[in-house]
């Protein structure tokens, strides 16, 4: 690990973070009295932030934390999700060829190895900007257009998925050559960093779709507790995770270029939330099979208890119904698993509607068309969420493996 970031762990917080009130008053007081003309107005800063800084309370900070770029596998995967993360597909240019696509693999390669550490990319405008990475990552992902340029053998699941009956997919919100995935835990630093990328892929590709989403914010619950969605259900309780042997057989693919790599499913699920306003509170645990207060099975007490789908009410019906979500999700086949990551959206309604909110899903898995299909086409033909959900938006992408200092990401593909 560098120095700087060992120095961050164990020194006081520099005038470079966020002033306080406190500090603000202080500075505009000194500074009433003529002495920011005689000291400068840094070094009455400087004063005050150690003032802060020294005091009990003060506030923990994160902004330093940084996520090695550099690794087998591209670092999204093997960390907790981040409370912010952008999504962007673009579509190759007509003139990109194979060369060209390897120079932009290889610029958006070496930006995000600085982002990520919090150092300015190689021509950043903005360079103040990327000194607070925030656990920053960049994920890079190809469509079956990007790997047909370079003649790789594309993998039989690298295609939009099959059509399924609840699906009202959206053009503006489906496809793409190339995926960029921009997280943190801080909505300036991804803000940033997705600028600096997307300056590196002008000559080479136009912007696609953008979508942006959101998790609690760090700190605001403990680590490791289970995100809720804008249904206020908790979602993603049985879930592979990272440094497992069951997330290593599940997500990472082990052949040929890509391994090391994974694939990664994006689908952009519309959540009716004037609707689920009608529904009442035993109605919602029934179509989920959770409760909401804890998200324990409704045959259970805690979060992870695991359900009992054959215990019946006393007039001998399923506790957990055979139409929740739960239910319809869970497999025997314990292949026909996936790594989910979810990022709620929530932006400006339409007309009478007072939101226009949903879901970014991503499954992470070796073959979509064995761990993700199946699933999928179970909740389509029978999960009562349905009645409140819809996906409109769906793409599918090859995620390389990660690369070392002085590689890229995406050079297993011109081997």
């Amino acid at each position: 690990m560098r120095g700087r970031d060992a120095r961050a762990r164990t020194s006081p917080p520099t005038s470079r973070h966020a002033l306080s009130r406190r500090q603000l008053l202080l500075g505009g007081a000194v500074a009433g009295a003529g002495a920011a003309a005689a000291i400068g107005a840094d070094a009455v800063a400087r004063v005050a932030g150690a003032s802060v800084a020294d005091a009990p309370t003060a506030e923990p900070l994160h902004g330093d934390a940084v996520v090695p770029f550099h690794g087998a596998h591209q670092a999204a995967f093997t960390i907790p999700p981040q409370a912010h993360a952008t999504m962007i597909a673009l579509d190759l240019l007509p003139a990109t060829d194979a060369d060209a696509l390897r120079r932009m693999l290889r610029v958006l390669s070496d930006d995000a190895a600085r982002l990520t550490q919090g150092e300015p990319a190689l021509a950043d405008s903005e360079p103040e900007l990327a000194l607070v990475p925030a656990r920053l990552t960049a994920t890079i992902g190809l469509g079956s257009a990007a790997v047909a340029l370079t003649g790789a053998q594309a993998p039989p699941w690298l295609a939009p998925l099959p059509s399924f009956a609840i699906d009202a997919l959206e053009d503006a919100w489906s496809g793409g050559d190339v995926l960029l995935e921009v997280a943190g835990d801080d909505p300036l630093a991804v803000a940033h960093a997705q600028r600096m990328l997307l300056k590196g892929t002008r000559s080479f590709a136009t912007i696609r779709w953008v979508q942006s989403g959101f998790r609690r914010s760090r700190g605001a619950e403990p680590q490791g507790t289970t995100m809720r969605n804008l249904f206020g259900q908790v979602d993603g309780t049985v879930n592979p995770q990272p440094g497992t042997a069951d997330f290593d057989r599940l997500v990472w693919i082990r052949e040929g270029w890509l391994a090391g790599g994974t694939s990664l499913v994006v689908r952009r699920i519309r959540m009716d939330l004037d609707r689920w306003d009608r529904l009442d509170r035993p109605g919602r645990e029934q179509a989920v099979g959770r409760t909401l207060a804890n998200g324990a099975p409704l045959t259970g007490r805690l979060e992870h208890d695991e359900p009992d789908f054959e215990a019946r009410t006393p007039i001998g019906f399923p506790v957990i119904p055979e139409f929740s979500h739960m239910r319809r999700a869970r497999s025997d086949d314990p292949s026909q698993r996936f790594h989910r990551r979810a990022f709620n959206y929530d932006e400006r309604p339409a007309g009478a509607s007072v939101s226009e909110s949903g879901m970014l899903f991503t499954a992470a898995q070796a073959d979509p068309l064995a761990q993700f299909v199946p699933i999928q086409q179970r909740l389509s033909d029978l999960d009562l969420l349905n009645e409140w959900t819809t996906p409109i938006g769906s793409a599918v992408f090859a995620i390389p493996p990660g690369c070392e200092p002085g590689g890229f990401v995406g050079e297993t593909l011109f081997a």
